[in-house]
């Protein structure tokens, strides 16, 4: 298979700033250029997007309530109930609910 050299003019700031999100996301400025040629032609059209969040992200408050959830039911007991136990307590409240609502 031959190949083209392909050559595009841009601002300096425009090519450092892309080229940073590309490493991020583990591939070169030449490899992101292949990669939206290639989807644009399987596409007809503007194919798709490559996006990092802004902000980074921390799951350390979701961890944090994991962790009391499972601190919580081991001292209540629950935390050795299997998904039958578990579904039958769901059904169990929401016949209560269901009865008291009557």
């Amino acid at each position: 298979m031959s190949t083209s050299l392909l050559q595009v003019r841009v601002e300096d700031t425009l090519k450092d700033e892309a080229a940073k999100i590309f490493d991020n996301l583990g591939i070169d400025t030449s490899t992101a250029v292949r990669m939206f040629l290639k989807r644009a032609v399987m596409e007809n059209g503007i194919p798709f997007r490559m996006t990092l969040p802004k902000a980074t992200y921390n799951a350390d408050r979701g961890y944090r309530a994991l962790m009391e959830i499972g601190q919580a039911s081991e001292k209540n007991g629950l935390s050795e109930m299997s998904l039958e136990e578990i579904n039958a307590e769901i059904e169990a409240s929401r016949r209560e609910r269901r009865d008291a609502a009557l």
